[in-house]
Parts: C-alpha cells; structure tokens; sequence
C-alpha cells in the first residue's frame, strides 16, 4: 500500500500559535488577540483580508477557510461573550452577518450556508476571548475524505481570490 503526503504547510503557524496560546492559559487579551490586531489594520484590503468595517463591527475572510468565501464577522471591541455586546455592537454584528449571507450567495452561488458561533473552548471556539460568527457556503456533495483521512483540506482558490471576490459582491460601503 502506497501512502501519499499532503502538505498543508500554511497550518504549522496556526498549530503552534494554538499551542503557545493553550500552554500559557488560553485566554488572549487585546494586545496578544489576533482579532483585534485585524480590527486595527486599518480600511478593508487584500493585505489584512478585512472585507468590510463598520462602526461596531467588522467581516474578514477566515485565514483557515473550511470552504472558499468563509468569513467571519466580529465585533472590533474585544468581547468574549454575545450577553457583553452593546446594543448598537450587537444590531451591527447580525447586519455584517446578513450582509455576509448576500455577498456569498452573489459569489459563490451555493446550494447552503453555514452560519454559526463556538462559544467557549468546550464548543471548539479557537479564540474563545474575542465573539465572533463563522458564515460560510456549502455546495451538494462538498463534503469528502481529504479532512477525515488527511487532514488536509482542499481549497480551489486563494485568500486573495475570495477577497475580490467577496468585496465586489458586498452590498454596502465600509465606514472609514
């Protein structure tokens, strides 16, 4: 039996910021959390693959996609649960999400959507200390053994691809 490798170096920065993160508590605050270093970058660009910033809240394309066009909608304040967002956060955070929905489904024409949140680590929340929603399109028959059997997944296009993509799809303009 021939056994192939499939590399997917892109993940060892992921495995050991997870790892530093789990060995030293697993909790982030704003100067060490991911998210919010994204919430600083500035406008929405290919470079920090923001997709659009609002007020409240901003959607950024996930550096570790289950499926092309996966995004993820945060708050930009550093809030670890839903019942710790404001009233004018929270009405943004859905908004984004809807907006989300509409650009995927413009392009990416998908068969479904996943829409969902980890809350806590328990639930598989990476980053349980900044909320934030995933949104992202399934196709019919999407699903295959590459991530059961490899671990790998198999992404047809780039970060930057989706980007374009989803920024020309989106349907209202990014506050400054």
């Amino acid at each position: 039996m021939r056994l192939d490798n499939l590399w997917a170096g892109w993940r060892h920065e992921y495995i050991e910021e997870a790892t530093q993160r789990e060995r030293s508590g697993g909790t982030a605050d704003e100067t060490s959390c991911v998210f919010c270093r994204l919430a600083e970058s500035g406008p929405p660009s290919i470079d920090n693959l923001v997709v659009w910033r609002g007020e409240w809240s901003f959607v950024v394309l996930n550096a570790y996609p289950y499926a092309s066009g996966h995004v993820l909608v945060l708050p930009l304040r550093h809030v670890g649960a839903l019942a710790e967002l404001t009233d004018p956060e929270s009405h943004e955070v859905w908004s984004a999400t809807q907006d989300s929905v509409a650009a995927i489904e413009q392009a990416y024409d998908p068969d479904g959507l996943n829409l969902g949140a980890n809350l806590g680590r328990a639930a598989g929340a990476g980053i349980p200390s900044h909320v934030h929603m995933h949104v992202l399109p399934r196709w019919s028959g999407d699903t295959n053994f590459m991530t059961t059997v490899a671990g790998t997944r198999v992404m047809s296009e780039t970060l930057q691809v989706a980007w374009h993509k989803l920024t020309e799809a989106w349907p209202r303009p990014s506050r400054p």
